[in-house]
């Protein structure tokens, strides 16, 4: 078992599958855990992992026995919460912040392997990993501020994956959470009252740093592509594979090309790739009709524009029918110059 001290007399234990705040006194909580969630009063705050192996069936038919049985190592059998993870507690990252008049420790646990963006249609089969955030206020938070703080705090995590670039799993617009992420605020009840937790507040301020970087850090020790992944990685999370891309290029006269082929291209020569990168993000914008109004009319033109060498100038061939490549237009006309500048390099 490990352990660390935060406030007075509140621990941080971690006992093989169990991420607990343990407390001597009770604790005042607002959380969306699954199990004793909504206002309570308890003395310990669990992040439960899902063992390795643990049958998917019995943890949705049955969530309380692995609660109960996780708890029973600390020995707890009440006045608790729990959340529930996939992700690895030990994988948890701690940021604290002082303020004076109350102090801020954020421990998070995260991974965003099933990342979605709320708002859009989402057909699921199966869950990976979940964002579990704890904000732990040594002070006297009002209701309404506990309330604010978890706004805050959800913002937070999901400007760090906005950081990242994570990409919804269902349609590859950018994630905003991982479908079962949980939020708990506890307060120690100690000190004057603080009424205000929304971003710009001085509560706020605390609770959204620290928990940004809480999230950044756990989200790279559980996932540690997230800090190296290639264009090629980023462009298949908007769901436009190398494999697709080489497929609706090939419907094009002149523009054959497999996998492989389009993959040798942009490793030869790699600042293609930052045209890529650039073009998906505009491509981003074009789909939700976010482009800057000075573009916004010119799109057609801008995109067969956006890439192109000096060298391909001189050497115009006919104009093939293009219009045949289903991709977005930043992409599409982008890539149709590197494969054709490519062939007149050969």
């Amino acid at each position: 078992m490990e352990y660390s001290n935060l406030a007075d007399n509140i621990k941080l234990i971690i006992k093989d599958n169990v991420l607990a705040i343990v407390s001597d006194n009770k604790l005042t909580t607002v959380s969306s855990a699954f199990f004793n969630g909504g206002f309570k009063q308890v003395k310990a705050v669990l992040n439960i992992g899902v063992p390795d192996g643990y049958d998917d069936r019995s943890l949705h038919l049955d969530p309380l026995a692995l609660i109960t049985l996780s708890a029973a190592k600390l020995g707890l059998t009440k006045d608790y919460l729990a959340m529930v993870t996939a992700a690895k507690v030990r994988n948890y990252s701690l940021v604290s912040k002082d303020a004076g008049d109350f102090s801020v420790d954020v421990v998070a646990t995260a991974g965003c392997k099933h990342g979605e963006s709320s708002g859009e249609e989402m057909d699921v089969q199966e869950i990976h990993d979940t964002i579990n955030v704890i904000v732990l206020i040594d002070g006297r938070p009002a209701e309404s501020c506990m309330v604010a703080s978890i706004i805050t705090a959800t913002e937070a995590k999901s400007a760090a994956l906005r950081d990242f670039d994570v990409r919804s799993h269902y349609t590859g617009d950018s994630a905003t959470g991982s479908i079962t992420d949980s939020v708990t605020i506890v307060s120690t009840n100690r000190g004057k009252t603080v009424s205000y937790g929304g971003p710009a507040s001085k509560l706020g301020k605390l609770v959204g740093y620290c928990t940004r970087k809480a999230v950044t850090e756990s989200l790279v020790k559980q996932e540690p592509i997230w800090s190296c992944r290639t264009v090629a990685d980023r462009l298949k999370e908007r769901h436009l594979s190398l494999e697709k891309l080489a497929a609706e290029l090939s419907k094009a006269d002149g523009l054959d090309i497999d996998e492989k082929g389009l993959a040798e291209i942009l490793k030869a020569n790699p600042i293609i790739n930052v045209y890529l990168l650039a073009a998906a993000r505009l491509d981003d914008d074009y789909k939700k009709g976010l482009l800057p109004a000075e573009l916004k009319n010119a799109v057609d033109d801008l995109s067969r524009n956006f890439y192109n060498p000096k060298f391909t100038q001189n050497k115009k061939p006919k104009e093939p029918n293009y219009d045949l490549v289903d991709l977005p237009p930043f992409i599409k006309n982008v890539l149709i110059k590197i494969v054709k500048t490519s062939r007149f390099e050969n």
